[in-house]
């Protein structure tokens, strides 16, 4: 049976389609260097359920700490604080920024987590805070919540912080990326694993569709997770994670800007 006009010829070498990558990650990656790009040398960061702290080498030309509760079967990097995020054993207003990556989904108490990070950002200091909105269960049993931009914003207000910002970490066609990547991974992958649903005589037409939908995909996931690496499209649909950005108020601070601008204005006037 001939190909059809578009159908993909095969390739007579070895392939240079792409690699399915975690674009999520990139993305994320490319904020945190804009994030520590943005940090004024020499200040103080914590870096709140760190993890294998990933992003510490972002931050050489300031002073790095990492906490995380370390209660999972992983390896973890170098920890300054071994505790709950509810709980971090250090003195109020010890630090300059605070990030917080993929986090707020294990804490059974996200607003009780999000004020003790109030409690030691300095005023009128950074958090940096991505948190998930659509993504599978992981690190059972520590896997909670999900984040709606308006969940976010209610929880850092409650605390006391100004919104900075709230942005999407990646477009739809990361999102669309992680669906098929899904699809690949937890799809049936052989006949055998059909006739465990015991369909019967209806795997003649079961098998194409299924197996050929998971084929399709192994392929899918690749290219839009390259389309989300190079273009990030976030004309419509949703992420995968969002990422927040607030400051902790500085009361002094604040009223001197408040009376410059007041100083402006009048100046303006006469």
């Amino acid at each position: 049976m001939p190909r059809p006009p578009f159908w993909p010829k095969r390739p007579s070498k070895p392939s240079s389609a792409p690699a399915y990558v975690n674009a999520s990650r990139v993305q994320l990656r490319r904020a945190m260097e804009r994030f520590a790009a943005e940090t004024p040398s020499g200040s103080r960061v914590l870096d709140a359920g760190a993890g294998t702290s990933p992003y510490r080498r972002l931050f050489r030309r300031h002073h790095y700490e990492a906490s995380d509760f370390a209660q999972l079967p992983k390896k973890y990097a170098p920890l300054d604080y071994v505790c709950d995020i509810t709980a971090i054993p250090t003195e109020d207003d010890r630090f300059d920024r605070v990030i917080c990556n993929q986090v707020l989904e294990h804490v059974p108490e996200p607003a009780q987590a999000i004020r003790e990070l109030y409690r030691v950002l300095k005023p009128g200091g950074l958090i940096f805070c991505s948190a998930p909105l659509f993504y599978a269960e992981h690190q059972r049993p520590y896997d909670f919540y999900r984040y709606t931009q308006f969940a976010l914003r209610r929880l850092f207000t409650e605390a006391g912080f100004e919104i900075a910002s709230i942005e999407r970490l990646e477009g739809v066609f990361g999102t669309t990326a992680y669906q098929f990547q899904q699809m690949w991974l937890f799809l049936p992958r052989t006949v055998d694993d059909l006739r465990q649903l015991n369909v019967g005589g209806r795997i003649v037409y079961l098998a194409p569709f299924v197996l050929g939908t998971r084929w399709m995909a192994g392929h899918l996931r690749k290219l839009y997770s390259a389309a989300e690496v190079r273009w990030k499209y976030v004309g419509h649909g949703m992420p995968k994670n969002w990422v927040v950005i607030a400051r902790k108020p500085n009361p002094v601070l604040d009223e001197r800007a408040t009376i410059r601008r007041r100083s402006a204005d009048e100046s303006g006037r006469s």
